[in-house]
């Protein structure tokens, strides 16, 4: 039976999850017994090869969906200016990971502004179907509420495209007092949270605060949100990140025993524990 909604991290292996994800043949294998998802963060930065994609798709059941960033050299150093051929050959590349490959996630950086619009439409009219993408945009024009932002969700909705959520209020509500802290509020953009609503699935990014149990309270407005979706039959992706990412499992621990409360059926997650524990998945 398939899951009401994806559960992932920006990552599937960190020593600190060692003792809590059950045991299995690799840190994919463990991971994916526990998450129904991941964000395919490693792509950015290197392609990896055909291989190593056939590899990975051999570890996970088919229920479990890659959210595969594009290269940074397609969004970052192109800003989606003809790279046509750079999208074919690292299509092709991913190719082995087809059945669960989720949306494409198209991050695009603070200096890609209303001016490279069309260079978004010509590239995610250009991917070849059934793929589609999710795209998170960084540039303050597009949280304005102006014509900027209209033209962005306007081009968006009609193409049935998720605008991607980042959600990094409870990160930057933490007194940045430590070097972890201060480095991922420098990483992470300090965005409004503006969702789209549309026929896409949506794709949310929440990055915790510090001090897990302060994450209660930012949570708390997802929970319901996430359970709507869920009762719509959205199938939302959901993804846990912490400055500390060795402390994912346990805010998804928190995040899962609020949300169980609301949605019937679902169970809270424990890691941590002697026996396997496969909880919500």
């Amino acid at each position: 039976m398939a899951q009401p909604y994806f559960l992932g991290c920006p990552q599937w292996q960190h020593p600190a999850w060692n003792s809590g994800l059950p045991p299995g043949k690799s840190p994919l294998d463990r991971y994916s017994q526990v998450f129904n998802c991941v964000e395919g963060n490693t792509t950015f930065y290197a392609t990896p090869s055909r291989e190593q994609c056939q590899h990975w798709r051999s570890q996970v059941p088919d229920d479990f969906r890659f959210l595969l960033k594009f290269p940074r050299t397609i969004t970052h150093e192109r800003l989606l200016s003809g790279v046509d051929a750079g999208m074919r050959d690292f299509l092709d590349v991913v190719a082995p990971l087809g059945d669960v490959a989720g949306p494409f996630l198209l991050q695009l950086p603070a200096t890609f502004g209303p001016e490279h619009l069309n260079n978004l439409w010509l590239f995610v009219d250009a991917l070849p179907a059934p793929l589609t993408c999710a795209v998170e945009v960084r540039n303050r024009f597009f949280f304005s509420k102006g014509e900027a932002e209209k033209a962005l969700n306007r081009g968006l909705r009609e193409r049935s495209i998720a605008r991607v959520c980042m959600d990094t209020r409870a990160l930057f509500a933490a007194t940045p007092d430590n070097e972890i802290t201060i480095e991922a509020q420098r990483k992470k953009p300090r965005v409004p949270v503006h969702l789209l609503p549309g026929d896409a699935a949506p794709v949310i990014r929440y990055i915790g605060h510090p001090d897990l149990e302060s994450n209660r309270r930012y949570l708390a407005p997802w929970v319901e949100r996430v359970a709507n979706w869920i009762e719509e039959g959205r199938q939302p992706y959901f993804f846990l990140h912490m400055p500390d990412i060795g402390d994912a499992l346990s805010l998804t621990e928190i995040w899962t025993d609020l949300l169980s409360t609301r949605v019937d059926g679902l169970e809270p997650l424990r890691f941590n524990e002697q026996q396997p524990q496969l909880g919500l998945f």
